[in-house]
């Protein structure tokens, strides 16, 4: 998948099924696979030629925007199921006295923590504009 995307962003042009195939040698069914996963994310998309019967295809080019859609899909996909999961371990009555159950709210406790300010900082990320979210990250490397 890694392979169709980049060739996508280095590609000038849109590119049908068979130039991905031709190009990297891989399997059509591994390409179509590949193409309806990278079009799931929103960072390749189709393209119409006028004229042209076959599917066209070509990858958003805008680093920055780029960068933006795959940390919003990752945040939705995975980091906010994990807040969820970990918001309702935070609610289980466990006994306390018991050290393995104390242990298991202290640990998902804390990944609870780290894992709502990973949510916090993707999500400001996704919204912000390139320009000021690298210049506000740089300063905190100064």
């Amino acid at each position: 998948m890694a392979q169709i995307h980049a060739l996508l962003v280095i590609s000038p042009e849109p590119l049908t099924t068979d130039d991905i195939i031709a190009e990297l040698d891989i399997s059509r069914g591994n390409v179509s696979m590949s193409l309806k996963s990278l079009m799931d994310w929103g960072i390749v998309e189709k393209a119409y030629m006028p004229g042209e019967r076959k599917e066209y295809f070509q990858a958003e080019k805008d680093v920055w925007k780029m960068s933006v859609q795959v940390a919003e899909e990752r945040r939705r996909r995975e980091l906010i199921p994990v807040v969820k999961m970990l918001s309702d371990f935070e609610k289980l009555q466990l006994d306390e006295k018991n050290a393995k159950h104390k242990e298991f709210k202290k640990t998902t406790g804390e990944l609870h923590n780290y894992a709502k300010i990973a949510n916090t900082f993707l999500s400001k990320f996704s919204q912000s504009e390139s320009g000021w979210f690298v210049k506000n990250v740089l300063k905190l490397f100064k």
